[in-house]
């Protein structure tokens, strides 16, 4: 049984393959990482199956060619892959990422309707807020908290816990909304609902299987769930 929704008054959204298809940008960037060290070439599929853990995990697998990276990977060799795969992400400047279909929109009527918005991303937190501003929904996150603002990212739930605690709210008027299997554990381990979008970066698994409270394929049908009526 679906839980009732009416009590929500906040709405934490993930970032990348949630409101935002950031793998063209992101996979420009690995790509260039992976070569400057003497690796293979990323392709844009590749990283589209690796997104999801940070940033550093990204970069791992992306030298690892792989979903596991490579234990031998040395920690020096991590480390200059990460400052370069940063380095090639800024210069990009983002511009061949794009939100999603009726993102804007969705974003607008929540917002008008009075909810509070956050987006909580396990993106490192230097490039989020140029990439709201860049798509104009900068201004309508009251919070915005990337993968560097706790010592842990999702699944764990420290980000939400904190908005709970920040406005004073109880889990059950939270809902989480993201399209990979570490938002909706973030919003279980919070104890908050959460929206599962089918679209997006799962590693290729359906989130269906995560078992959020609601699936969709567009962001638009949140407006069916929650109250949006002056």
């Amino acid at each position: 049984m679906s839980p009732n929704l009416d009590q929500i008054k906040l709405i934490a959204f993930d970032l990348d393959g949630t409101l935002l298809d950031s793998v063209p940008d992101l996979a420009v960037a690995a790509d260039k990482a992976a070569q400057q060290l003497g690796y293979p070439a990323v392709s844009e599929d590749q990283v589209r199956d690796y997104v999801g853990n940070g940033a550093d995990i990204l970069i791992g697998r992306a030298l690892s060619q792989s979903l596991t990276v490579d234990p031998s990977l040395s920690d020096e060799l991590r480390a200059q892959a990460r400052q370069l795969f940063d380095q090639y992400y800024a210069e990009t400047e983002h511009k061949l990422s794009h939100l999603y279909a009726n993102v804007a929109s969705t974003l607008n009527t929540l917002h008008q309707a009075g909810y509070t918005l956050a987006v909580v991303t396990n993106k490192p937190s230097q490039f989020v807020p140029d990439i709201l501003a860049q798509h104009g929904i900068a201004h309508l996150f009251s919070d915005v908290l990337g993968g560097d603002a706790f010592a842990e990212k999702k699944p764990n739930p420290v980000a939400l816990n904190w908005l709970l605690e920040k406005h004073q709210l109880t889990a059950q008027q939270m809902l989480m909304v993201g399209d990979s299997k570490n938002d909706i554990l973030a919003a279980k381990n919070a104890g908050c609902a959460s929206f599962g979008l089918t679209y997006g970066y799962n590693h290729g698994e359906p989130i269906a299987q995560s078992e959020p409270s609601f699936v969709a394929d567009n962001i638009a049908q949140l407006l069916e769930l929650v109250p949006v009526s002056a």
